[in-house]
């Protein structure tokens, strides 16, 4: 009975062992088989020199420098128009006519009631010259007790009447010649000059038309200069703040995407355009803008446009240049990454003996910045090779080998 007992536990044991075994197999088997082919490799670039721009992208419309809406500034029926739309013309130069038949009539008779006083003036000037002398005649024959008191006074009296009218008629005459000059001006406004130089983008009425100027004043036509463009840059608030005066800005067009145009930001307006601070609902014009779409703010640069290639509301593709630099250190900005020092980042370095080894991370202070590179001021020298990234081991399973 002893001996089977222990023949048993060894047939017991034995099992045991040999499952224990085989699973270690198996686990050595399995990492033999799924191993990677490759260990993980690096990714490098080499610091050099180069330039770099940083910059702001925006969508811009152009705009002439100078134009002007020519008004009407009288009523009356257009007899003639002088120009066509795309005409060039130059300041003082004549584009329309309105009837002027009417102030024409308004203006003679103006003239007609100006003759009439000066005459009645001049008969008023000779009484008071008369009204003098029978005065000083009075004082004389008072002086030698020759005349009665009351002839005296009346003498006085018909010599200041004289002379008060012949003030009336002067003021009346200075009235009617006001009256005149404004009709004679109405009536000039009959003949529409251009304002500026420039070329005619637009005629708002027809010939034999009638206007009406009493309440406001009808538009006739448009003249632009074309000579020089304003682009009004739409920038978005996100990036408004890298925005400067002075800053140099340059844009293209849809239909010439090879020719660049070249300006100066002049201003960036305090405020968006107006539809932003409108709620048509009444309620506050901020929480509107902020629950329809991101604030834009206007942005002005001025260029020159000595052949016409621009039109008004063309469409601009603008950059704003808000720093630049020229032959400096460069390195791919996806190798930075933030350090301690807010104003220092760091950088792996590889040692040119091993390659594929990290040797030592640098402290680096960064400049100018633009989406993929950045301006290296200090803690890299040109030829170093930095990481910026790391390749993934080979995904594919090797096949199973004793």
């Amino acid at each position: 009975m002893a001996a089977r007992s222990v023949r048993r536990r060894l047939r017991t044991g034995g099992g045991k062992l040999a499952l224990a075994i085989l699973i270690l197999l198996l686990s050595a088997g399995g990492w033999l088989l799924l191993r990677p082919d490759s260990p993980s490799t690096w990714q490098t670039a080499v610091v050099s020199r180069g330039d770099i721009e940083s910059s702001v992208a925006a969508i811009g419309t152009l705009q002439p420098v100078r134009s002007v809406e020519v008004g009407a500034q009288v009523s009356g029926q257009i007899t003639r128009i002088h120009v066509q739309a795309g005409d060039t013309v130059e300041k003082g130069q004549l584009l329309a006519e309105i009837d002027a038949s009417v102030l024409a009539a308004t203006v003679e008779a103006g003239q007609a009631q100006i003759a009439s006083l000066r005459a009645q003036l001049d008969d008023a000037q000779a009484q008071a010259e008369l009204a003098g002398q029978q005065h000083r005649r009075q004082q004389q024959m008072a002086c030698a007790e020759a005349t009665r008191l009351e002839d005296v006074q009346t003498a006085a009296a018909t010599l200041r009447s004289a002379r008060a009218k012949v003030a009336q008629y002067e003021a009346t005459i200075r009235q009617t010649a006001a009256s005149l000059r404004a009709d004679e001006a109405r009536l000039g406004y009959t003949r529409i000059y251009a304002p500026i130089a420039g070329v005619v983008t637009g005629i708002d009425v027809k010939q034999g038309q009638t206007l009406n100027a009493t309440y406001q004043t009808p538009t006739v036509l448009r003249i632009a200069d074309l000579s020089r463009m304003t682009v009004w840059t739409d920038v978005s608030e996100a990036d408004i703040g890298r925005v400067k005066a002075g800053q140099a800005a340059y844009f293209t067009t849809l239909g010439s995407d090879k020719r660049r145009w070249a300006g100066t930001v002049r201003q960036v307006l305090p405020a968006p355009p107006a539809a932003f601070g409108t709620n048509p609902s009444g309620g506050s014009g901020a929480a509107a803008a902020s629950t329809t779409k991101a604030v834009q703010y206007t942005v002005l640069f001025d260029v020159a446009n000595p052949d016409g290639a621009l039109m008004p509301q063309m469409t601009a593709q603008v950059t704003v240049v808000a720093a630049a630099a020229k032959g400096v250190l460069t390195a791919p900005l996806a190798a930075f990454q933030p350090a301690s020092d807010p104003e220092m980042h760091e950088a792996r370095l590889l040692a040119e003996q091993a390659p594929g080894q990290v040797v030592e991370v640098r402290r680096v202070r960064l400049g100018v910045r633009d989406r993929l590179h950045a301006e290296v001021l200090q803690g890299l020298a040109e030829g170093d090779r930095i990481v910026t990234g790391e390749t993934a081991p080979t995904a594919g399973p090797r096949r199973f080998r004793w």
